[in-house]
């Protein structure tokens, strides 16, 4: 994106959030055309003083090539509301972040994610059960979305790691200031081929208790349900259910002992009309998620070889003789029916009887193979 390095520039200015990037956006048609506004122009579309005042100073002592530069030596990321991967049910939130940083990768498969935050200060219940939910939500091929913190998230985090699942850790903090100090292994682990670690801060920007509400809106905006393990009343994990409730996502809790501080949270959601959930099942049925496993499954088989690829594009939900493809594809008989045997046995295709031959999968896209007490 020719742009990008002024999505990047403009995240670097205090004061200049989704709102007045989108005013930006409306009466320059470009962050690189706003990038060079003069202070009357941006005072007429309605920034504040101080935002101006900010973003004079920003321009005029950053490099944003070297900025840039300096990401890419971190191996980290970016993605914009104008960029294609941009994950589509946080483009949908309120606010959603301009730009966001990450380090690992963002798949398309991680539309399918639920997350699981609570307490840091968990119990011996807390951490079983967290354990058993994020066991069957890999199982099932869901991503496990959290936010990296001591307790319930790291616990989430890394029994997904364990598993060979994705998890995505939402941090209060640049990238490059990993928090709490003892969860960067796990950070790294988490980055390096089971998800991705990802934030709206800028580099060097420290884990500041304000940062961490804005967070939660960005964990419950990339999941299509929030599970509250164990929470106190007054714990940060209630905001990010707060923020589910206002993106229309689903909100699950699990009971507990109502003598323990740590179920309050989760107890008093339930009285409220969350979700009870004993088991992974309770969240799959309310989500309809039961199929994700078959699709993702069915998803990472896909043509590799040219005359796969070939028969693939000749094929659909209705049935075609072998002879017919052959002629399409222009590839000999022999070839034709030792591929479609291969692909047969892959799950891609099967034969329905009379060497006609549909695709398992008709909907498939043809792909080319070539806080609170605990916001801190």
């Amino acid at each position: 994106m020719p742009d990008m390095k002024y999505w990047l520039g403009f995240n670097l200015v205090k004061g200049i959030g989704p709102a007045k990037v989108q005013a930006l956006l409306d009466y320059y048609g470009s962050l690189a055309n706003a990038w060079q506004a003069n202070e009357f122009e941006l005072q007429k579309i309605g920034l504040d003083k101080r935002a101006i005042n900010t973003f004079l100073k920003t321009r005029q002592e950053i490099d944003l090539d070297m900025e840039l530069a300096r990401l890419e030596r971190a191996n980290i990321s970016l993605l914009t509301w104008e960029t294609e991967k941009y994950p589509s049910y946080l483009r949908e939130i309120p606010n959603p972040p301009p730009l966001i940083y990450y380090q690992g990768e963002i798949l398309e498969q991680d539309r399918w994610a639920v997350a699981v935050v609570g307490t840091r200060r968990l119990t011996a219940y807390g951490r079983q059960v967290t354990k058993d939910l994020v066991a069957g939500l890999v199982q099932n091929n869901i991503t496990v979305v959290s936010g990296l913190a001591r307790g319930i998230d790291a616990i989430a985090h890394k029994t997904a790691v364990d598993l060979g699942g994705r998890t995505l850790a939402v941090l209060g903090s640049g990238l490059d200031c990993i928090y709490p100090a003892d969860n960067r292994t796990l950070a790294q682990e988490i980055a390096q081929g089971h998800g991705a670690i990802i934030s709206e801060y800028g580099l060097g920007v420290q884990p500041e208790a304000k940062n961490f509400p804005p967070r939660n809106r960005i964990i419950s905006g990339l999941s299509l349900g929030v599970i509250i393990v164990e929470a106190g009343t007054r714990s940060g994990a209630l905001i990010t259910t707060n923020f589910a409730l206002e993106q229309d996502r689903e909100v699950f809790a699990v009971p507990g002992n109502i003598n323990s501080p740590a179920s309050q949270g989760p107890n008093k959601l339930i009285q409220e009309g969350a979700k009870l959930v004993t088991r992974v099942e309770d969240v799959l049925e309310e989500l309809n998620l039961h199929m994700v496993a078959e699709r993702t499954a069915v998803q990472l088989v896909l043509p590799e070889t040219a005359e796969e690829i070939a028969l693939y594009t000749q094929l659909s939900g209705q049935p075609v003789h072998i002879d017919e493809l052959s002629r399409a594809t222009g590839l000999p008989s022999a070839l034709v029916s030792s591929t479609l045997t291969l692909m047969e046995l892959k799950g891609m295709v099967q034969q329905v009887g009379g060497m006609n031959y549909v695709l398992l999968r008709e909907e498939l896209p043809i792909y080319n193979t070539s806080e609170s007490e605990d916001n801190t």
